[in-house]
């Protein structure tokens, strides 16, 4: 069902989530190149259908943002889930492109800032995600920064990740969100984490332990009238967790590959967690799987106590 937000922009809810925010229910956005980039069929079905599944149980709606056609969609129709993670080709969109991948009426799924963007569009205030983009390593001569470190300065969403991916320098990403102004805060543990580990290394810039304490340190950043988002790190389950030490080295062991094999621009971080899933036989992507679907039992635990 199309609902233009202008003549425009055409844009369209799912039954679910059109029917969710005419009632005021807590709503999670969900990225979609974690489908279409992120893993092979059937296996990104699978999980895209275990997460939202997750988000309905903790007491929200699930709405999976992507661009199909050229429509934004906010929340897709199982069918229309389905048919995405069997796409081949879809356009990975970010800032720079989402408007392009809709003028032109392209297939493509939206990466953390894209999904940011429609979040916000939709007036939806809470996003899980696996983990953010930011300074990869080497960036001091690539200049290679993610977009998404400047959308969390801008938009104000909520975003769940599982810390910054550790194939980036993550030191790096922490100062520039700090000079961004942008909350970091880790759930439950003083130390920030490094996606498929616990623990960077790195002491986090604020701690809280409860969804209702990260609704209420929103709810008081907009009475200040502070734009801008926020970024909630929450470590993955200590059962499903690689060691940093050991996944050091595999990074470094992806990253020699890229380097002899030339690899650039947006084709950088796919073909790092490819080859790191090769060098690990597949545990990455476990323990991937399971920080998302984490992620998303938080995130709907912080929109549902936002919506109290």
């Amino acid at each position: 069902m199309t609902q233009p937000i202008s003549p425009l922009l055409p844009i369209s809810y799912s039954k679910e989530v059109a029917a969710a925010k005419l009632r005021g229910a807590p709503l999670v956005a969900l990225e979609s190149t974690i489908i279409t980039h992120g893993m092979p069929y059937p296996g990104n079905i699978e999980m895209a259908r275990s997460v939202e599944e997750i988000i309905r149980q903790e007491g929200a709606v699930p709405a999976t943002i992507a661009v199909i056609h050229g429509t934004l969609h906010i929340g897709l129709e199982p069918e229309e889930l389905e048919a995405l993670a069997k796409t081949e080709g879809a356009m990975k969109v970010s800032r720079a492109d989402i408007a392009f991948a809709i003028a032109e009426r392209r297939t493509g799924a939206t990466t953390v800032a894209a999904t940011m963007i429609a979040a916000a569009r939709a007036g939806i205030k809470v996003f899980a995600t696996g983990g953010i983009g930011g300074v990869h390593r080497g960036a001091e001569e690539s200049f290679d920064i993610s977009a998404d470190l400047e959308e969390l300065s801008r938009t104000g969403v909520i975003v769940v990740c599982a810390g910054a991916k550790a194939i980036l320098d993550i030191p790096k990403t922490l100062e520039v969100l700090e000079t961004r102004g942008v909350p970091v805060v880790t759930y439950d543990s003083t130390e920030f984490p490094a996606f498929w580990s616990r623990s960077s290394g790195l002491a986090s810039p604020l701690t809280l332990n409860s969804p209702a304490a990260i609704a209420n340190f929103q709810t008081t950043r907009e009475q200040l009238g502070i734009d801008g988002g926020m970024l909630i790190a929450n470590p993955v389950p200590e059962a499903a967790e690689i060691p940093r030490e050991e996944m050091e080295i595999y990074i470094q062991r992806a990253i020699d590959s890229a380097e002899r094999d030339e690899v650039s621009g947006k084709a950088v971080t796919p073909y790092l967690l490819g080859t790191i899933f090769d060098i690990t036989e597949g545990r990455s992507l476990k323990t991937n799987i399971a920080l998302v679907e984490n992620n998303a039992r938080l995130a709907a635990e912080i929109a549902v106590a936002l919506a109290e």
